[in-house]
Parts: structure tokens; C-alpha cells; sequence
């Protein structure tokens, strides 16, 4: 069976992580097949740039391009 193509769209994420005692901002645009896996993305990608746990990252608001 052959699946329907999903087409890819960008994203923009914007929100803040935890850096020492204070919140930075962030925004990150990310290309994903929807919005959820989007959000996966930013999470991963804050993470793994600044050795940081999912808790201690927050989404704020997230539009597609």
C-alpha cells in the first residue's frame, strides 16, 4: 500500500529554557510534517545545544510559516 505523500512546512517556535539562575529566549524554525513533531523537534534540538531536560524548556507560541 502506498501511503500519501505528507508535505513538509515550516514552523516558527518560540519560547525559553532554563540557562544557570535565569530563563533565556528562544526561536527556532524547524521544518517538520506538522505541528507536533515540530515541537518534538524544538525540544530535541534545545536539549541537545544546551544539555537540558524537556522540563526546563517551554514553548510559547508556535506559527506555521
Amino acid at each position: 500500500m502506498i501511503k500519501e505523500f505528507e508535505e513538509m512546512e515550516n514552523y516558527i517556535i518560540s519560547g525559553r529554557f532554563k540557562a544557570g539562575v535565569s530563563w533565556e529566549r528562544f526561536t527556532k524554525k524547524v521544518t517538520s510534517q506538522n505541528e507536533k513533531n515540530a515541537e518534538a523537534k524544538v525540544y530535541s534540538l534545545i536539549g541537545s545545544e544546551h544539555g537540558l531536560k524537556r522540563n526546563l524548556i517551554q514553548l510559547e507560541s508556535i506559527t506555521k510559516e
